[in-house]
């Protein structure tokens, strides 16, 4: 495990470095969440976003063998991307007893645009106009399930009070863009499913803020934010690339993430982000991640 946890996160710092933030890429509304053709299911926590970083005008993967089964050939030279596969299985002891164990695998994939021989399917989807986009945020703040109070426009700072269970958000006009009054939404929104009552998440119910005793946990539930905020924009059709050109912004989770054993935050941070979507749309999660 420890081996998948250097690997996957050393190509994420790459990217940092590179300049590209992997959670505020744009991908994901432009073209749809990574998909597995083979299985059909959409890839989810981290594996959306090692793939939304590829770049790639298709959501279409495969492994290697799965484009051979289909009859397609991967094209020489082409590079493959990382994908984790999560699952347990059963070891029986020598005492006859059964003991559940967690393991992670890596597995290497190919876009569709990698692989010839195979006629994939063009993506399908909604046309994301500025109406649309705004019926869909819409859609998404007033389905979640036992949500917080919003208040909106009765402060010009943007929180949620874990205390109250209630978000704060200026009033949209405050705002350059309907989008952006929603991807701030979304990030607190996202904050309040780890109340109790909620998804009981221990980086938002031990959260203090930013004083130096805490630092670490307060980061740990921005990067769930962040992540979570990537998500339902993506759902929403939301492009924002707010931090792309900002070194600040970059450095400060270069830091963070190569810090101790940090490493490790980028995996529970995108699983934490994806349960918090999940919960926001109503989404049930199929069983155990594949290839």
């Amino acid at each position: 495990m420890k081996s998948v946890f250097e690997r996957v996160t050393e190509r994420i710092l790459e990217r940092l470095e590179e300049g590209v933030i992997p959670w505020q890429s744009p991908h994901m509304a432009r073209v749809g969440f990574p998909k597995n053709f083979h299985s059909g299911r959409d890839y989810r926590g981290i594996n959306v976003f090692l793939l939304g970083m590829a770049g790639y005008t298709s959501p279409y993967f495969l492994t290697y063998q799965q484009a051979k089964d289909k009859g397609g050939q991967v094209r020489k030279g082409e590079k493959g991307y990382l994908v984790i596969k999560y699952g347990t299985h059963r070891k029986k002891e020598d005492d006859g007893s059964e003991e559940t164990r967690r393991f992670l695998r890596l597995y290497t994939v190919f876009n569709s645009c990698q692989i010839d021989g195979i006629d994939f399917p063009h993506p399908e989807l909604p046309p994301f106009t500025a109406a649309t986009k705004s019926y869909v945020a819409r859609a998404i703040v007033s389905q979640m399930p036992n949500p917080p109070a919003i208040h909106e426009g009765r402060s010009v700072r943007t929180c949620y009070d874990p205390q109250t269970d209630i978000i704060d958000i200026p009033h949209r006009s405050y705002f350059t863009s309907e989008e952006r009054f929603y991807k701030s939404l979304f990030h607190e929104m996202v904050h309040s499913t780890g109340a109790a009552k909620r998804l009981a998440r221990k980086t938002l119910m031990e959260n203090r803020g930013m004083g130096l005793t805490n630092k670490s946990i307060y980061s740990r539930e921005e990067l769930v934010a962040e992540m979570g905020t990537a998500f339902l924009c993506a759902h929403a059709g939301i492009v924002i690339d707010d931090h792309e050109n900002s070194a600040a912004y970059l450095q400060s989770w270069l830091k963070v993430l190569r810090t101790g054993n940090n490493r490790q935050w980028i995996f529970e941070a995108a699983g934490h982000a994806q349960r918090a979507a999940d919960y926001i749309l109503r989404f049930e999660p199929p069983g155990a991640e594949v290839c």
